[in-house]
């Protein structure tokens, strides 16, 4: 059932505009970055500084989701699931923090 909404033609006409948008958009500037030597249309950082962003805040949710779920079933062991959490929570966010030094640097 996923895949099949991965798979809806409103997710792969999004995909494909922005596929289309950045190979146009570099062959159109072709020309002006041999003069000068790089591309003027450079949205590398900024595209992955985005992916990053989106995957750590969808790593959290669903952690969030899951732990409340699992404390909402068993509430005499919530303490333990909100430390576990916590710790998850931590790794996710140092993991971004990361791949958002390593995206910006250039």
């Amino acid at each position: 059932m996923m895949i099949r909404s991965i798979l809806s033609v409103r997710t792969l006409s999004a995909f494909a505009a922005v596929v289309l948008t950045f190979l146009f958009a570099d062959s159109a500037s072709a020309a002006e970055a041999e003069a000068v030597g790089r591309s003027l249309i450079d949205l590398t950082a900024p595209f992955s500084v985005g992916l990053v962003v989106i995957g750590a805040a969808y790593g959290i949710s669903k952690l969030a989701a899951s732990a409340y779920e699992s404390m909402a079933r068993q509430p005499e062991v919530s303490g333990s699931i909100q430390t576990a959490m916590i710790i998850a929570a931590a790794l996710i966010e140092g993991f971004t923090f990361y791949a958002l030094f390593i995206c910006s640097t250039k």
